[in-house]
């Protein structure tokens, strides 16, 4: 891997966490308008759904969502290698092998969180996708998205020690959930939620191993705490709060381009002309508003927009004046509260 392409990948101080049936191509547009300076992330997608499923659907990208990449599962080097060389030749800008996900589907395919235990399978299957993408003429840097460990293993050593093979085979970045995967007896939101965050791992990892880009994922849901992880890593990763509070997304991205945050109303509106596009190639409106309903959390008629898109989005003819009458009723609520 060139220097030019992990400086690329170093540049995004701010990235949205690929989520499981939520961060589609839909998702990613509407993030791109809350966020012009975050890097976005696919849905994890097996790297032989790539080589032998429907492209245009589990690859489907708008060309407003760069800089985005795409987060493969596997665990077979050839085949991963062949996904990734076509998930860069479609225009993706970023590989990432996920070794992370605890879920007992992804482990009974023998990918994601268990293959923290295979460091030397993980370091064969990135030299692998960096050398698919070697030579093309965009460069695409190919990284890894981990835990601290798995199950009762909490030896910073052993952490460390993975890493280190990772990162000898050319994998320059490094994404950290900086809390274990327990395999079994957790369920994938516990995992989310159970095991406890160890940030110091992260913030360690970089103090000792400066050469490596590593950014902080889990647990963040506030603006300041981000923050606070910039002094410590070089770039932190929103999961689920940039879903159910897309705002946090937005705020967060205009303290660190040093721009206003815009009205939530604004950034909505500011969705239409790709919604209608979609609208007019016959996409069903629930698919698009699914994504934007936790825009106003928080907020005086925060409900009512919900209520309103949840009830009506799915009706057969729903079209943008849902998303008006939504919008209207929240700023009415606002008025009348006010």
């Amino acid at each position: 891997m060139t220097a030019s392409v992990a400086t690329a990948a170093a540049m995004q101080r701010l990235s949205v966490a690929p989520m499981m049936d939520w961060t589609d191509t839909h998702c990613r547009v509407f993030h791109r308008l809350l966020a012009p300076g975050a890097r976005l992330y696919t849905e994890m997608v097996h790297a032989n759904a790539v080589i032998h499923g429907d492209r245009s659907r589990l690859l489907a990208m708008d060309d407003i969502e760069h800089p985005v990449a795409l987060q493969l599962g596997g665990s077979e080097p050839p085949l991963l290698a062949q996904a990734a060389r076509i998930g860069a030749e479609r225009g993706f800008d970023e590989i990432n092998l996920n070794v992370g996900c605890p879920s007992d589907r992804v482990q009974a395919g023998r990918f994601g969180a268990c293959l923290m235990r295979e460091p030397e399978l993980v370091a064969e299957s990135v030299a692998a996708m960096i050398q698919a993408v070697a030579g093309l003429p965009k460069p695409v840097p190919v990284t890894v998205k981990c835990r601290l460990g798995v199950d009762d293993e909490t030896r910073y050593e052993v952490f460390r020690a993975f890493i280190d093979a990772v990162a000898a085979a050319g994998c320059r970045v490094f994404v950290v959930h900086a809390r274990n995967a327990w395999l079994k007896g957790l369920s994938p939101k516990e995992n989310r939620e159970v095991p406890p965050l160890r940030y110091e791992w992260a913030y360690a990892l970089k103090h000792e191993r400066p050469d490596l880009t590593v950014i902080v994922n889990g647990g963040i849901v506030a603006v300041d705490a981000a923050i606070e992880h910039l002094s410590h890593a070089d770039g932190v990763m929103l999961g689920r709060a940039a879903y159910h509070e897309p705002y946090v997304l937005h705020r967060l991205d205009a303290v660190l381009s040093g721009t206003e945050p815009k009205p939530r109303a604004e950034l909505l509106r500011a969705l239409r002309p790709y919604a209608e596009a979609q609208l007019a190639r016959g996409m069903p409106l629930k698919h698009l508003t699914r994504h934007v309903l936790g825009l106003f959390h928080g907020e005086r008629g925060g409900r009512a927009f919900r209520q309103i898109l949840s009830e009506g989005a799915h009706r057969p003819g729903a079209d943008w004046s849902l998303v008006e009458a939504a919008l209207s009723a929240t700023e009415g609520s606002a008025r009348i509260a006010a």
